[in-house]
């Protein structure tokens, strides 16, 4: 199958229009303004942002309260995001740190956070700006447990295929800022958590690992987590999985009474975006659902079924889809879940004419190195295989090997948008004429 290399481009840039409408949407300057509270009376306001969109998230907050009238006398704190997702956050210091696996530039960032927290009064208001990725830059470790211990934990977490309610389930077991306990430290302050989600269901104790909300689960979850998925912990870890004492705050505790918990952009909205740009040009929406889990080639395989389906049935649709896909790595390759869909869909779609596709994670990185110039995905269209082949790249021994990047960068197929400061996950687009 050929196709030309306008028609190629055309479909590619409908694609990235849909793709950018869904990440505009959940941006902090149009997300976060019309749910920032008014400062207290006298107090501080202290920003403590943390995640991909820390920094846009404190960026967007110091403008508000800035055209309020709060100085740095009352205006201040920490933004920790990943490496490359700074911004010019005014009086608030903005630190970059690891992501997904947790760096020491985030230790020494979370303990000032921490710092922060306990200074804070009756009087003060403590503004929780949180956003996926969290959890990677609040790394604050527990116990005896060193960073190198949780950088282990982190990477057998990933490497296992495990849901991100389980990573942060476990996560919260080894923290001290995880798991409702930031909200604990701030107390008798009033605490305002205002959130970007990135996980399935945008459940409050999971979106970096609920530092502000009491925590459901239970040490006796996370071991039960560790052991479906046989994992090796560090002997400190382990200590504190089966340590009674090292349990988090639960629903009813006091330490809640001063709290809330707003989300300001979720996937669904992102999807929704993604949608009126589709229809606008002239495709029928079609919402697979913006809170899908599951294996990355297996999600990949239904949807090209649909896809197929909807051709055989002449309809000009767009088949769009959010949620967190999963990777088991069996291989030596580099790639991440967007990336290793967008393989699986073209070995699934095989050619078929006139379907075209753009998986991508709306933070701007997909899986990779953890560096801000990672792909975000990859294009997907009728000639990826015959271009491939004539490459001389064997796409099934790629996906068994799960080298999705290599794949895609030799056709020039990957997409790489850069930092988007925003975070609410991934954004499947498969364009039907």
């Amino acid at each position: 199958m050929s196709v030309s290399p306008a028609v190629a481009a055309d479909s590619r840039a409908s694609l990235a229009r849909v793709f950018e409408a869904a990440v505009a949407r959940a941006h902090p300057d149009l997300c976060l303004p019309p749910h920032l509270p008014e400062p207290p009376a006298s107090g501080r306001v202290i920003v403590l942002a943390t995640g991909k969109a820390g920094a846009s998230l404190a960026a967007a907050a110091a403008r508000h309260y800035a055209e309020r009238g709060l100085g740095p006398d009352r205006l201040t704190g920490l933004a920790v995001c990943r490496y490359g997702y700074a911004a010019d956050a005014g009086p608030i210091p903005v630190v970059e740190a690891g992501h997904p696996v947790p760096d020491e530039a985030g230790v020494a960032a979370t303990r000032r956070t921490l710092t922060f927290a306990e200074s804070a009064t009756a009087d003060d208001l403590v503004l929780a700006l949180i956003s996926g990725g969290g959890s990677a830059n609040w790394i604050a470790p527990a116990g005896e447990l060193t960073l190198a211990d949780k950088q282990a934990v982190t990477k057998a977490l990933l490497r296992c295929g495990a849901t991100i309610g389980e990573i942060n389930c476990v996560r919260k077991r080894l923290s001290l800022i995880k798991g409702g306990r930031l909200a604990a430290m701030a107390a008798p302050a009033q605490v305002v958590a205002l959130a970007i989600s990135d996980v399935p269901g945008d459940d409050p104790a999971a979106i970096a690992s609920g530092p502000t909300v009491p925590d459901p689960t239970t040490t006796a979850d996370a071991r039960a987590i560790v052991a479906t998925y046989g994992l090796d912990l560090p002997p400190a870890a382990r200590r504190l999985l089966d340590d009674p004492a090292n349990e988090t705050p639960k629903p009813g505790d006091p330490c809640f009474s001063g709290s809330s918990f707003t989300i300001v952009a979720r996937p669904a909205d992102a999807l929704a975006a993604a949608a009126e740009a589709a229809s606008a040009a002239g495709y029928e929406p079609v919402l697979l659902g913006a809170d899908l889990e599951g294996e990355a080639r297996e999600v990949a395989r239904a949807q090209a079924a649909l896809a197929r389906e909807a051709k055989a049935a002449g309809r000009r649709v767009a088949l769009l889809s959010g949620g967190e896909l999963t990777v088991t790595i069996r291989g030596e390759g580099r790639g991440g879940p967007n990336q290793e869909y967008a393989l699986a869909l073209a070995l699934a779609l095989d050619g078929a004419e006139g379907i075209a596709a753009l998986a991508g994670d709306t933070d701007g990185t997909d899986g990779g190195s953890g560096a801000s110039t990672d792909p975000a995905g990859a294009f997907v269209d009728a000639a990826t295989l015959a271009r491939a082949a004539a490459a001389g790249l064997d796409a099934r021994r790629m996906l068994d090997d799960n080298d999705s990047t290599a794949f895609f960068e030799a056709l020039s197929d990957l997409y790489v948008p850069g930092p988007t400061r925003t975070n609410v996950n991934d954004c499947r687009i498969i364009l039907v004429d």
